[in-house]
């Protein structure tokens, strides 16, 4: 039988890993926001040097104009472009967020659940009445503790399904 302080100690082992999963998760989700942004800023500027072009060596005002709104509606479109993307990345990212979350949660709550049962089994508790009321506290705990997760789960699907961008 594990001690109980090994049982402790590969408690903080799966909570450390699924930070660290956490942690990898709003890296690359950065990441991938940051190449979004420089790759829609380096298209703007080298539009921007084309549209300078054209602007200086047109004459005419009415082609001028036409131009500018031309321009700016590109322009509009990039950035519109890289918003939706942005926001359809965040909503991936909302989503494994809240994926990562609610299996840590469930299987968090189990494992502390199995260590304490195995902890309240390995004290030298004679009357089976109290091991009863024991058990039966920690199943009612953990009935109320599951109801709890599935009910953050809920919320947390409900706020991810009104952050994702309408099309």
């Amino acid at each position: 039988m594990a001690s109980k302080q090994d049982q402790f100690n590969e408690l903080q082992k799966k909570n450390l890993e699924a930070a660290m999963r956490l942690a990898q998760l709003s890296i690359e989700n950065s990441q991938r926001i940051m190449e979004i942004q420089v790759t829609t800023a380096k298209a703007l500027f080298e539009e921007g040097v084309e549209n300078a072009k054209a602007l200086s060596s047109t004459k005419d005002p009415k082609d001028l104009l036409e131009l500018r709104t031309q321009f700016a509606q590109s322009t509009t479109e990039k950035m519109l472009s890289c918003a939706r993307e942005i926001a359809e990345l965040t909503s991936r990212a909302q989503a494994e967020v809240g994926k990562l979350v609610g299996e840590q949660l469930t299987t968090g709550s189990t494992d502390v659940f199995e260590a304490m049962q195995k902890m309240f089994q390995g004290m030298p508790i004679t009357d089976q009445n109290a091991m009863g009321a024991i058990q039966t506290a920690m199943d009612t705990t953990r009935a109320a503790f599951e109801q709890v997760t599935r009910a953050s789960a809920e919320a947390f699907q409900a706020f991810t399904g009104a952050a994702r961008p309408r099309k």
